[in-house]
């Protein structure tokens, strides 16, 4: 039976992406054609707060020309204020005073969090995971991290022309925060000698300069070393290090948010249909403090709360010194049969990055 919506809202929240766009267009286009209105919020859960001047009821046409631009047409605004529980009293007054019945919420965990304290007041939220890190453990993707990858390759492939030229090692270090799956997917793609990320856990310099070396004496001209930003204070070092150790004219260049920008990719803008329509109907079926998810090819949904706690468990498992945040459960807090689902979903998480790193060591010697 079909939830009674007459109003939704859709903000984006967080560190932009490209696809954002094309999923606000989704949200708000499917939303007008099931019969409910549709609000755009400005400036995240900022202009939730605000109220006046930040919500604007959407028409179709309000959405056109959008699917081709990065970035997001309703902007973004950190607010951590939103943790303090006046200002989420704020955003469940102003949804009541906009007839808003629900929220559709783009963005990535800290988004997602926001999402669920307003679930908790009583306003059903579905979350669309929109990050270019694609570092959301419950989902293999996340609108934004194919358009990221590709703005990568771009700059690598730029980068190796004049490497190729000048007979040089590049250090090319790529976003991603703590996770490593845009330098280890895109490290693949360019043919990189070298690739560094967090998550693995048997990397040895010693044995990556050796790598550069040995490159170098089969012949190759140009060297490509891709680092993931999560490896902190290490790409720009290891630069002077593989120049003083190999005698290589070593340069060191970092993208940082350049790979941010840029117009969606197929993908992307698909992913950002397939998420967008399916946030709509979860929300016409009472579902909430969820967010939409892939997982092998197909769309389902996670708790918010669940997706959390898996996160942690993941990332704990290459940063050590991770905390659990206050807000969320802890591992043991779940049940038996939970605990193992969990387990079993991190241990497939490692392997599928086992299985990458596999790839990228056996075929890059001497590429």
């Amino acid at each position: 039976m079909k939830k009674n919506i007459k109003g939704i809202g859709i903000l984006t929240s967080g560190g932009d992406s490209p696809g954002m766009n094309p999923a606000v267009r989704a949200v708000a286009r499917y939303a007008i054609s099931c019969g409910i209105n549709a609000y755009g919020i400005y400036e995240g859960y900022k202009g939730l707060c605000e109220g006046e001047g930040y919500i604007q009821k959407f028409e179709a046409r309000d959405v056109s020309n959008i699917i081709n631009k990065g970035g997001t047409m309703l902007y973004s605004a950190r607010f951590p204020e939103f943790k303090e529980e006046e200002y989420i009293d704020k955003a469940v007054k102003n949804c009541k005073k906009f007839g808003i019945d629900g929220l559709v919420v783009i963005g990535g965990d800290g988004s997602f969090r926001g999402a669920s304290d307003l679930c908790k007041k009583g306003i059903p939220c579905i979350g669309i995971p929109g990050t270019i890190d694609n570092d959301i453990t419950s989902t293999d993707y996340s609108i934004g991290f194919d358009t990221a990858m590709n703005t990568v390759i771009e700059a690598v492939d730029r980068l190796r022309d004049t490497c190729e030229s000048h007979e040089r090692c590049n250090v090319v270090e790529v976003m991603g925060r703590n996770a490593g799956y845009i330098a280890l997917e895109t490290a693949i793609a360019v043919g990189a000698t070298v690739v560094v990320i967090k998550e693995d856990l048997n990397y040895n310099e010693a044995d990556a300069i050796e790598k550069i070396r040995a490159s170098r004496a089969a012949g190759k001209r140009n060297i490509i070393v891709i680092v993931a930003e999560g490896v902190d204070g290490y790409s720009e070092g290891f630069a002077k290090r593989i120049q003083e150790q190999t005698g290589i004219e070593t340069k060191f260049a970092r993208l940082a948010h350049i790979v941010r920008g840029g117009t969606p990719s197929l993908r992307d803008r698909l992913e950002a249909a397939r998420f967008g329509t399916a946030a709509i109907d979860l929300l016409l079926e009472g579902k909430k403090n969820i967010f939409v998810c892939e997982r092998d090819g197909k769309i389902t949904y996670r708790l918010i709360s669940e997706a959390m706690t898996l996160d942690y468990m993941y990332k704990k498992t290459f940063t050590p010194d991770l905390k659990l945040k206050k807000t969320d459960a802890a591992p043991e807090t779940y049940c038996e049969r939970k605990q193992k689902e969990f387990n079993d979903f991190v241990a497939m998480r490692q392997a599928e990055v086992k299985a990458l790193l596999k790839i990228a060591n056996e075929i890059s010697n001497y590429s």
